[in-house]
């Protein structure tokens, strides 16, 4: 997942290199945040607690395609703006990867950002408002599309910034992203190290939704990691299947198909038991090194991403 940074990066930095195929992002700059944002009213919840179109399982019978987003900044994902326009178009993708399952579509947004600068608090991250969550949510809901809310925590704990957006996590159609590769430990700064998480603090997190789906008898909850190189991740085995939460594992890898192949290879042999396979694509970063991967190319990974992610 790329991150909101003024600089990228350093190729072979002293804590971890990136595998081969999973270059690093290129620089970003900081958005301005809105002064005031205002909130659209957001549309009931689905019936029942189900999922947005129906049922209460994730898998096997749903094929989930993502965009990624943030607001007002192009360069992290189509979602940055013209939200029905996209979500329009994030519908005509989802129905080139059903392959016999039902699509459904995903609005994977920013909450947590990543920051090269430590803040008022130094913990190196910032929040996007809860009005923007609000605008976010009603247009998922309008369009019957799952809602992810994507965690980049820089310095601060990765579950402390999780619990904070149990307002949103409570509702029915709204699951969790969390890009450990901006988790970084205390005298480190995101984009000039790969943070790190591990099987356990996955498991963690894991608990926490558990917990939120059976206290509001929620449907299945998705939980998804991203993970560009095996050095982010650290004894994965030790990652536990938990009641009502469904865990993606979304390979990052940057680069050509062929490069991007190879880390699919060398990343999902590694699953935990029960975890599935999720693949992501660069609008930008993939196409400097060659055409963007067809859904036919992404169904054809053994094994089958279930969830393929834009951004």
């Amino acid at each position: 997942m790329a991150v909101v940074l003024v600089f990228g990066f350093v190729a072979g930095c002293s804590d971890v290199e990136p595998d081969a195929g999973a270059a690093a992002p290129a620089a970003k700059s900081t958005p301005s945040p809105s002064p005031t944002p205002s909130t659209t009213p957001v549309p009931p919840a689905p019936a029942d607690g189900e999922l947005p179109r129906s049922g209460r399982q994730i898998f096997p019978k749903h094929q989930l395609v993502g965009y990624v987003g943030l607001p007002g900044s192009p360069s992290l994902g189509p979602l940055d703006k013209d939200l029905d326009v996209k979500a329009a178009k994030l519908e005509k993708l989802a129905k080139s990867y059903a392959a016999g399952r039902t699509p459904l579509p995903v609005m994977e947004l920013i909450v947590v950002v990543a920051n090269g600068h430590p803040g008022k608090d130094g913990l190196y991250r910032s929040q996007i408002p809860d009005a923007k969550i609000q605008n976010y949510l009603a247009v998922a809901r309008k369009h019957r599309m799952l809602l992810l809310l994507d965690i980049q925590p820089g310095r601060s704990k990765i579950l402390t910034e999780v619990k904070r957006q149990e307002r949103w996590l409570k509702e029915p159609d709204v699951g969790l992203a969390f890009d450990p590769e901006w988790a970084v430990g205390p005298g480190q700064v995101p984009g000039r190290v790969f943070g790190r998480t591990t099987g356990a603090e996955l498991n963690s997190i894991a608990t926490y939704l558990s917990g939120l789906v059976r206290q509001h008898d929620l449907p299945e909850k998705v939980f998804v990691f991203h993970q560009l190189s095996a050095r982010i991740l650290s004894n994965e085995q030790a990652f536990k299947q938990h009641p009502g939460v469904v865990t993606i594992k979304s390979v990052d890898g940057i680069g050509n198909r062929i490069d991007k192949e190879a880390t699919w290879r060398k990343l999902t042999p590694k699953m935990a038991p029960g975890v599935h396979a999720g693949f992501k694509l660069f609008y930008t970063e993939d196409t400097r090194h060659g055409p963007l991967m067809t859904p036919a190319q992404v169904l054809a990974l053994k094994p089958r991403p279930e969830l393929v992610i834009y951004e």
